[in-house]
């Protein structure tokens, strides 16, 4: 992989693993597209690379904005789609409000899935061409306190073995890369304080970009970051009964920090 070579779109730019990966690749001399909600987060990471990082704020979940997407993308010809744009909501299921699981969904499925299918055609005049999805470890793994969450990630891993076979005979290579808990603004307090309290590994997201990279370089298909958590993937695709007494072992404390305090009297 030359990455002077590529023309980026890195979605969830201004977050961050894709903050990092913005970093990272235009160290690399990668020429960037980047786009995220926060546009002082994008303008700041443009100075590193003012020649070779373009920057477009946008809510992917609009359909005007994905069109300028797609309009940008063609303008700078994208050979690379890296899909990082996601929210995450640490939480019982039955607590949570319908606008929250239906905005979840419409980021990180829908909008995904509708920007993806948008850039197809650009990606398909190449010689050589990436979709790069970000999903999660909660993308094979069903977890208490993250049950909409975790249907968003599934939903993505099959999206990415579907369209991966469907464009077999294509140009285009389609990639899930699935980071574990990783250290960033999406994580609440509960969250953190629950991954301390069970002994979880959290990654920097640094380190978590620079192990993306490594899966692109490799042609990674379907690639779970971090041990244990690779390991728990093919349990839970083989024995699922075993994470299910392991998890229910834990469901009390993890029932403890999921749980929306009570207001104050």
């Amino acid at each position: 992989m030359r990455w002077s070579d590529r023309r980026i779109l890195i979605t969830g730019a201004s977050g961050g693993i894709g903050r990092e990966l913005v970093t990272l690749l235009a160290q690399r001399g990668a020429r960037l597209l980047i786009v995220g909600r926060n546009a002082s987060v994008l303008k700041a990471l443009a100075a590193l690379a003012p020649e070779r990082i373009r920057t477009l704020s946008a809510d992917l979940t609009t359909s005007e904005d994905r069109r300028r997407v797609v309009e940008t993308a063609e303008e700078t010809r994208i050979d690379m789609l890296i899909n990082a744009a996601g929210v995450n909501h640490f939480g019982l299921f039955d607590e949570q409000s319908p606008a929250a699981i239906s905005s979840m969904v419409e980021l990180n499925v829908t909008a995904t899935l509708l920007l993806t299918q948008a850039l197809l055609p650009r990606l398909l005049h190449e010689n050589s061409a990436w979709i790069v999805n970000l999903g999660s470890a909660f993308g094979a793994i069903g977890h208490p306190g993250y049950t909409a969450y975790c249907t968003t990630k599934f939903a993505l891993r099959g999206f990415s073995q579907a369209l991966r076979r469907e464009l077999a005979d294509t140009p285009v290579q389609v990639l899930h890369i699935s980071p574990r808990a990783t250290r960033t603004g999406m994580n609440s307090d509960r969250a953190d304080a629950l991954n301390t309290e069970l002994g979880n590994h959290v990654d920097e997201p640094a380190q978590v970009a620079a192990r993306v990279i490594r899966g692109i370089e490799a042609q990674a298909r379907d690639r779970q970051l971090g041990w244990p958590e690779c390991l728990l993937v093919k349990l839970n695709g083989i024995l699922p009964g075993i994470v299910d007494r392991a998890l229910r072992k834990r469901l009390p404390t993890i029932q403890q920090h999921a749980r929306r305090p009570s207001p104050s009297p």
